[in-house]
């Protein structure tokens, strides 16, 4: 590892990426001649390092969590729901996506706050997460926040994809992403290493480059929630609101674009690079960059689901969480198509003459959809 020179190195291209990285773990992999359990064993007794107190408090904070949300959902989030008298299942999910939307809002500004109003230059010059470390083994507070609030939230967030938020077609994907969200943050901080910086020797830990990953996926998670909740509440109260419909609209829209532009452009560039090019002799290189790597997959496989969600939105005019299973009545309906398409398609057209996404105004001025008429409202 090179000494910290003060210039930031520029941002590399994909193919700049791919080829510098394959070359470097290439290298990485036929010069570690004793890699096997053995070594692995000896590595991690020699460089993780945390404290009974710390483990006790994240269990703690992710029992709290837990507790938490249950509260706010009975006390705030399922009342709410009634007041504004959302559809029965638009009102079961909302309390969710409020609750994420409220801890996500949080987290990421937290990180915000680390990022680009303190010293911290690891965002302007990514490979900076490796080098000009301050000594001793502590972890600086306000990171060691970060790294608390996160990992006990996703220790909750395991529980809760089973037993508390509905369950979708990529749960069981969403269930290893926070599984492999959690052992990042957790070896990312148990974990510390000696590095040389021209004659200073330092121990060092890997918590700098896991504050730039949880920046860079935080901010999808709002847009999204905040997206979801504007569904919701577009259609309340047998009306239709104007307003809710457009922030969902721009929501999903803005969503789709960070999506590409923080986890698919900005987390292999920034990350990925200085993982696995700027600074390879670390311990559990391979490790690392592994989990990382699937993140990156992982955010690749939902991006397919964005491209679907887009080309319905294209085509429909209509917001909806593609990875949601069709409810039971979606489902019927589908099935009466099936056994007599003739039939289903004459009462579509005498219920829906002019408009084929189901939304069209009746004369009386109030929007319909779905073939039920609702006052348009703002």
């Amino acid at each position: 590892m090179g000494a910290h020179t003060g210039d930031v190195e520029p941002m590399p291209g994909y193919l700049e990426l791919i080829n510098r990285a394959s070359g470097v773990m290439l290298k990485s992999w036929r010069d570690c001649s004793h890699c096997g359990v053995e070594l692995t064993t000896r590595t991690l007794l020699d460089h993780a390092y945390v404290t009974w107190t710390e483990i006790a408090l994240f269990l703690f904070c992710a029992f709290l969590w837990t507790q938490i949300r249950r509260g706010l959902t009975e006390s705030l989030f399922e009342p709410l729901a009634r007041w504004c008298r959302l559809l029965p299942k638009d009102a079961a999910k909302m309390p969710e996506s409020a609750w994420k939307l409220v801890f996500y809002t949080m987290s990421w500004c937290y990180s915000t706050y680390l990022l680009f109003f303190t010293s911290y230059p690891f965002f302007h010059n990514p490979p900076s997460v490796f080098y000009n470390w301050k000594s001793g083994m502590s972890v600086p507070i306000d990171i060691a926040i970060a790294y608390l609030i996160q990992g006990s939230f996703y220790g909750h967030s395991i529980y809760a994809t089973v037993y508390m938020d509905a369950w979708r077609k990529d749960s069981a994907v969403m269930v290893v992403h926070h599984i492999i969200t959690l052992a990042l943050i957790c070896f990312s901080y148990a974990f510390s290493y000696t590095c040389g910086l021209q004659a200073v020797v330092t121990p060092c830990r890997y918590h700098n480059v896991g504050i730039l990953v949880l920046f860079l996926h935080d901010v999808n998670d709002i847009q999204l929630e905040f997206t979801k909740l504007n569904v919701y509440l577009k259609s309340r109260g047998g009306g239709y609101f104007l307003l809710n419909d457009v922030l969902a609209n721009m929501g999903s829209v803005s969503f789709s674009i960070t999506w590409f532009w923080f986890r698919l452009y900005w987390f292999p560039l920034k990350v990925l690079y200085a993982t696995c090019v700027s600074v390879p002799n670390i311990p559990f290189y391979f490790f690392f960059n592994t989990l990382l790597l699937a993140l990156l997959l992982m955010n690749i496989y939902w991006f397919l689901f964005i491209v679907i969600f887009v080309v319905k939105l294209l085509k429909m005019n209509e917001v909806n969480d593609v990875r949601e299973y069709e409810d039971e009545e979606g489902s019927k309906a589908a099935a009466s198509l099936l056994r007599n398409p003739k039939a289903a398609a004459t009462n579509r057209d005498s219920d829906h003459p002019n408009d084929d996404a189901g939304h069209h105004n009746s004369d009386d001025g109030k929007h319909v959809q779905n073939g039920v008429a609702k006052e348009k409202r703002l």
